[in-house]
């Protein structure tokens, strides 16, 4: 553990807060009501209003980079320059930062010609020849260098603290040695150049085994012994390249000599300046700071402004649950309850191979048990009998009548399978809680939501389990620790559902949401997940290495295309081959300024150029192999044969589901190599596979929205949506519709959905903008419902800030009011396109409620629900049932919601999944 002086002088590395802030806050997206950037301001004041919580009576000092060049720029003109620009929107929050900081009466640092480094690092050493402790408050690499005896780095942003062991446990070297572990392997970051060749690992082996820089002078010839790659021809690279790596180390080395006018002694902080604090707070609209301020609360720590209000910190009880008395008052306590919060600790993220250690449960805020049996480390103690907790629990568990709270219950569901249980009674969750509340105000984790909505920091993790190949499974952690850590779980949970209840009860339309479609649908999915799906493992083996030869063939067709070998997956060397060798037009560039060779820009030199469509191919290929042909053998389940993947409820900002390990909604559809790859998901013998898809659900919903009489028509008289739209569009009859003609049509009729413009139309065509433009406006003649549609969308997404499916799901849209026009173009499309998405997600979602209950009333094992993926539903099905089931399943599915338009669903049959779609 890291020794904390109780009263360091304080030094803070603004600027590194301050991007770092910045780019925290982006996914929240916070402004003011007229639309200007909030969030690096709110999280950067949190950030320091918490330091002065955590260390009262500790003087703190605010340090930040002066504009302009600095004595590095002199002596490297290429220093720092990779670094994009400061965004816009960043730079304008810095004045108000600054402001609060002078009116909370702070010392504000800003010194010319050096970095916030070297002015920190200056009142560290002078700190130190004074005896003081000195806690520096940074998320930058580079300050490792100053830590001793009497310096701490602290990541504030984290809570975590670093001393000199710290240091070499998460760098491999001590302080005296990074800066030489910066000039070896060069910071990206900085454009510190580094040595050529030199990465992490070759330059720990030669700080770990010889020393510093000079001492691999002086030992030049006791390199090659240490073994690493290239140890035998180091010296000779090294001779050559000396003088950049002593530049390199002279950049990365932090100036502890700055003249300054002042010293530690005269960082005094002052009175804060209500007032000033009071009008900053008020332009900028946050409103729990004012309240605070208001309350003479002063500088504590606060929540993100926009937040709701925190709910109260409470005093915590809890209690490690070691004898049976202690469990059966916990148990009486729960059987009594209207609902109780529960959350289990276990020895994997893999819900079909975990095994429960232990138990928690809270039934009021503040008090919680955990209840261990598995933790088995040296020493440990005694504890129940996991046949004696789970089988006290098991009735209550399996009880439909007792309602569960949970974070994410479909886990806890599964994981309990493992042990005989069938839970029962999954009525609340919190990540579907705020999730229906708002898709995009928050991530929906415990942790995060914990922030957000009550203002607390849980217990982290890896604070208690470590870090990366040495962190502990939970069974290993001690109970001191794992004691705590569950129970707030538990806690935290019951609080989280006692703030955003009352919330989503004050939306009716959100809280049927919730109860209607999102609660009743968590079982459906853990079933699903937990039942897995059959692959052949040999037919994937055979498709790599299919997949390795044309990779094979398509590597040397670049190779002839670029006139010389190169890496084609380096963005690196491939911009050096297209831009600079080839001299193809850069139509985009990275946040760095470099020519971009993104897909969507290789997509369109594609169309002039033969490397990019074959870089293309490559690329959709290699993604294949590794993503699914390699992989999906490695995830067969050794107890079910099966593979399993995760559904996530809580991702996707329309309400449609995303999956994990493995992803099935990206296995690509349209072509060979993808449909190949669904052959490979196989039924069990005895079995078939039954896809039944929804047919254009996303466009009979915008007839249904926009109530488009010619959109109406065509689906009410069963005419195939896309020849119809042709015949309107280039005037001719249905049946004289030519295949070029329909195409057009489609992509038209789908690219409207997702709000594209005449000149993303023409892109996909292939087309002179102007002629897209037209084959628009003769569409909006035609189909003038749907234009009126999407005028009225954009009006009222802007007015209220969301849109809704028709359910009642909202889509809330931070940007619909930017003044950057292309954010804001950005969120009128997504406001088209959402209540579409969203509806065709509530439906599906509908449907596999409704199909469940119906197979929950079938014959055991005569069909199962294995995948949704997009709006198709795959079942495996017994042979001799497959026919009577698959119109009944069609039938519930179109049955799911009642447009103005039918429903209607497309079944097939197979032995694997593409015969069956």
């Amino acid at each position: 553990m890291v020794a904390i002086p109780a009263k360091p002088l304080i030094l803070v590395d603004g600027s590194s807060y301050l991007y770092r802030a910045y780019f925290a806050s982006q996914q929240a997206d916070l402004r003011t009501s007229d639309g200007r950037p909030t969030g690096a301001i709110r999280v950067v004041t949190n950030m320091l209003r918490s330091l002065h919580k955590q260390f009262p009576e500790s003087r703190v000092a605010v340090v930040f980079d002066a504009k302009g060049k600095t004595f590095r720029d002199d002596i490297y003109a290429d220093y720092k320059a990779n670094r994009p620009a400061m965004p816009d929107e960043l730079r304008q929050q810095i004045a108000p930062i600054h402001d609060i900081i002078r009116a909370m009466g702070l010392p504000l640092i800003v010194e010319d010609g050096v970095e916030a480094d070297d002015v920190i690092g200056t009142l560290a050493r002078q700190a130190t020849e004074q005896q003081l402790d000195v806690l520096i408050s940074t998320g930058d690499k580079d300050m490792a260098q100053l830590v001793s005896a009497h310096v701490l780095l602290m990541d504030t942003m984290k809570n975590s603290f670093m001393d000199r062991d710290g240091v070499v446990e998460k760098f491999g070297v001590p302080p005296e040695l990074i800066v030489d572990f910066l000039a070896l392997m060069g910071d990206k970051v900085d454009n510190i150049p580094g040595m050529p060749g030199v990465g992490e690992k070759t330059a720990l082996a030669l700080l770990q085994g010889l020393g510093s820089i000079d001492d691999i002078v002086a030992k030049l010839d006791q390199v090659a012994g240490l073994g690493f790659r290239g140890a035998k021809n180091f010296a000779a690279k090294f001779q050559e390249h000396q003088e950049m790596v002593r530049l390199s180390r002279q950049l990365a080395t932090i100036k502890t000599d700055v003249a300054l006018e002042f010293g530690p002694a005269e960082l005094q902080q002052g009175e804060p300046d209500s007032a000033a604090l009071r009008s900053i707070y008020q332009e900028y609209e946050f409103r729990n700071l004012l309240e605070e301020l208001e309350r003479g609360q002063g500088q504590g720590s606060e929540p993100a402004a926009d937040a709701p209000a925190p709910t109260p910190q409470l005093t915590t009880d809890y209690q490690t649950v070691l004898t049976q008395q202690q469990l059966d008052d916990w148990l009486e306590r729960l059987a009594q309850a209207p609902y109780f919060a529960f959350d289990t600790e276990t020895t994997s993220l893999n819900y079909r191979d975990a095994r429960v250690v232990g138990v928690s449960f809270a039934v009021e805020p503040g008090q919680a048990a955990y209840v261990p049996f598995g933790h088995d480390y040296l020493d440990a103690p005694g504890q129940l009998s996991e046949a004696a907790v789970l089988g006290a629990l098991k009735p209550l568990l399996e009880d439909e009548g007792r309602i569960k709270l949970g974070q994410n219950l479909k886990y806890d569901a599964n994981v309990l399978k493992n042990h005989g249980i069938d839970m029962k009674g999954i009525g609340l969750d919190t990540m579907l809680e705020s999730y229906v509340l708002n898709s995009v105000q928050t991530r929906h984790d415990m942790d995060s939501m914990a922030s957000f909505y009550l203002n607390h920091d849980t217990i982290s993790f890896e604070s208690i389990a470590g870090k990366g190949a040495k962190q502990l499974t939970f069974n290993q952690i001690p109970l001191e620790q794992a004691g705590p850590y569950a129970a707030e779980d538990a806690d935290v949970t019951l609080r989280l559902h006692h703030h955003l209840a009352p919330r989503l009860a004050a939306e009716p339309e959100l809280q049927r949401v919730f109860s209607d479609i999102e609660m009743p649908l968590v079982p459906v999915l853990a079933r699903m997940e937990y039942t897995g799906v059959r692959i052949d493992s040999k037919l994937l083996a055979a498709q790599s290495q299919e997949i390795a030869k044309r990779l094979q063939e398509l590597e040397q067709e670049a190779h002839t295309l670029a006139g010389e070998p190169f890496n084609l997956s380096s963005t690196k060397q491939l911009g050096q081959i297209l831009f600079e060798k080839l001299q193809l037009p850069a139509l985009k560039k990275t946040p760095k300024g470099a020519p971009s060779t993104s897909e969507e820009v290789l997509q369109e030199l594609a169309l002039d150029y033969p490397l990019p469509k074959v870089l293309i191919e490559y690329r959709g290929l290699s993604k294949l192999k590794s993503t699914y042909t390699d992989k999906l053998p490695q995830m067969v389940n050794e107890h079910s044969g099966r593979i399993h993947t995760s559904y996530h409820q809580a991702n996707a900002a329309t309400g449609r589901l995303s999956s994990s390990d493995p992803n099935l909604q990206n296995i690509p559809i349209r072509t060979q190599e993808g449909r190949r790859i669904r052959q490979a998901f196989v039924a069990e013998p005895g079995y078939k596979l039954v896809a039944a898809d929804y047919s254009q659900i996303e466009l009979r919903i915008m007839a249904h929205l926009s109530r488009d009489k010619g959109l109406l028509n065509a689906f009410a008289y069963g005419l195939d949506i896309h020849k119809a739209t042709a015949a309107e569009v280039f005037g001719v009859a249905v049946d004289q519709v030519t295949t070029e003609q329909r195409r057009r049509a489609k992509a038209i009729n789908f690219g409207l959905i997702y709000g594209m413009s005449a000149f993303g139309l023409s892109r996909q065509l292939g087309i002179p903008r102007a002629e897209s433009q037209a084959y628009m406006d003769i569409y909006f003649e035609r189909y003038p419902g749907v234009l009126r549609y999407m005028e009225e969308t954009r009006i009222q997404a802007a007015e209220q800030g969301y849109v809704s499916t028709l359910f009642g799901r909202r889509l809330y849209l931070p940007d619909i009011q930017s003044k950057n026009g292309a954010r804001r173009k950005g969120a009128e499309r997504a406001a088209i396109n959402a209540p579409m998405q969203g509806t065709a997600a509530d439906i599906i979602k509908k449907a596999m409620i409704k199909v469940a209950a119906w197979v929950d009333q079938q014959p055991a094992d005569s069909i199962r629900m294995l995948m949704q993926v997009h709006d198709e539903l795959v079942f495996e099905i017994k042979e001799d049932s497959v026919e009577q089931y698959k119109a009944e399943l069609s039938g519930l599915m179109e049955q799911a919601a009642s447009l103005d338009v039918p429903l209607q669903v497309e079944a097939g049959v197979g032995d694997n999944w593409d015969q069956a779609h």
